[in-house]
């Protein structure tokens, strides 16, 4: 599966953006599905999961309250969003859509999802 994140842009401190992921390759029953990001110099962290199955969401603290993950319902190539209200500027960062089959315990761990596309930039001014 091919994976490609979109929707990034610049933006103001308290601005919205909505994130798109789109897969081709292959369906994804059955997939969990994130986000990831990036900052310069630091490493990739956990943004948010969607839970296979049960659909439920994870964030990282950081996020919480502010970002929405979600699973796309129309029948295009889009499989996940990210939407992010009251953005801050460090929220700055390269985001990444990813999946695994399945679902992990440490849905937080990079290292857990073995497909990842090009990422798409969000930088947020003060």
């Amino acid at each position: 599966v091919q994976l490609q994140a979109s929707g990034g842009g610049l933006v103001q401190a308290g601005d919205s953006l909505r994130l798109a992921c789109a897969a081709t390759g292959r369906t994804l029953s059955g997939y969990s599905l994130a986000w990831f990001r990036q900052a310069p110099g630091k490493e990739r962290e956990f943004v948010a999961a969607l839970r296979s199955g049960t659909n439920r969401s994870y964030y990282a603290d950081s996020v919480k309250g502010r970002f929405t993950i979600a699973r796309a319902r129309d029948n295009s190539d889009i499989t996940h969003y990210l939407q992010m209200n009251s953005l801050k500027p460090e929220d700055t960062a390269v985001y990444y859509c990813t999946v695994r089959l399945n679902w992990n315990v440490q849905y937080y761990n990079p290292a857990q999802y073995y497909q990842w596309g090009q990422g798409t930039l969000v930088t947020v001014s003060s």
